[in-house]
């Protein structure tokens, strides 16, 4: 399963609704960087759906609990994300290893490695284990990282 905004900001808004019940949806907004009225959406389907209860805690103070189908949801929205992760680690791994090879057996033994980020760092490590060195030198084959792909380019096959 791919990830959704949707169950992704659940798996969010349901962590830190179990770790600060109290918090208010502006504190919630602020911490996910999405509109006060985004989360009073999120909110209010996952209390219709049974994951969330609302009480007063004070006159104009809500609580936020997390109910037990709503705990399962968050165990089930974890092991998702987390499949998912290792899904993009071994794409990632797997293209570039495929990269590796066309650069190797095409004689070249250094890389150019344009990108940040996570997808980046296993661009490094897949290229380290490959015995390729990165280094930053125009007119070189270059892994490019594209948001979480990688494309090979600066490179013409022999």
């Amino acid at each position: 399963m791919e990830p959704t905004y949707e169950t992704t900001r659940d798996l969010s808004l349901l962590d830190n609704i179990e770790h600060q019940p109290d918090v208010t949806q502006a504190d919630l907004a602020t911490q996910l960087g999405i509109a006060v009225g985004t989360v009073n959406w999120h909110l209010k389907r996952l209390i219709s759906k049974g994951y969330v209860k609302v009480m007063r805690a004070e006159r104009r103070k809500l609580r936020y609990l997390i109910t037990p189908e709503g705990l399962a949801l968050r165990a089930r929205l974890t092991v998702d994300y987390v499949e998912q992760q290792f899904n993009l680690y071994r794409r990632v791994r797997q293209k570039v290893k495929e990269y590796v090879d066309l650069v190797k057996n095409a004689g070249h033994a250094q890389l150019r490695l344009v990108g940040e980020g996570d997808v980046a760092d296993i661009c490094r490590l897949t290229c380290l284990e490959q015995d390729i060195s990165i280094i930053d030198q125009p007119g070189i084959p270059t892994l490019e990282v594209r948001g979480l792909s990688v494309v090979l380019t600066d490179f013409e096959e022999q």
